[in-house]
């Protein structure tokens, strides 16, 4: 079942990563500017290390017919997998979630490390990292992700 929805990003993404590629996220370091009208809601953000940021991937693209079930980085020694069981950027509705370290708060301007969004991607809600809540003891994850993560694909 389609439902309308409306998504108003609150900020976007300012970065030196302008095309869509399998890079080493963990060592981007990003601003977020957060528009004037949202920059109140910023009170209180300094006082967290994490934040996870929502954000829309609008240099992507879904084909159902290609990227429902794919290899992990599109690599032969990968196993098939539903994209639901992967974090690929082609996804049926394009949305990114990722926590990230907070380095800084500036005004309306966020400094943040890990976030794997491009240069200008829109930024739909911010929250505060709260391990209670978003941290899990011991998940578990396959081997295939390790691998891939280890670059040994």
């Amino acid at each position: 079942m389609a439902i309308g929805l409306t998504l108003q990003p609150v900020g976007v993404v300012h970065n030196e990563i302008t095309e869509p590629t399998h890079e080493d996220w963990s060592r981007v370091n990003s601003r977020i500017e957060v528009y004037p009208e949202y920059a109140p809601g910023l009170a209180g953000l300094e006082d967290w290390s994490h934040i996870v940021v929502v954000y829309v991937m609008h240099r992507a693209a879904f084909d159902i017919t290609r990227d429902l079930v794919r290899r992990p980085g599109d690599l032969d020694s990968m196993p098939e997998l539903g994209i639901f069981a992967q974090r690929a950027r082609h996804r049926p509705n394009l949305i990114g979630i990722t926590a990230v370290a907070l380095l800084g708060v500036e005004g309306s301007t966020l400094r943040v490390r890990g976030l794997d969004a491009i240069d200008g991607t829109p930024v739909v809600d911010i929250k505060p990292y709260a391990p209670i809540y978003d941290g899990v003891i011991n998940p578990l994850v396959p081997a295939w992700f390790m691998r891939l993560m280890q670059g040994a694909g």
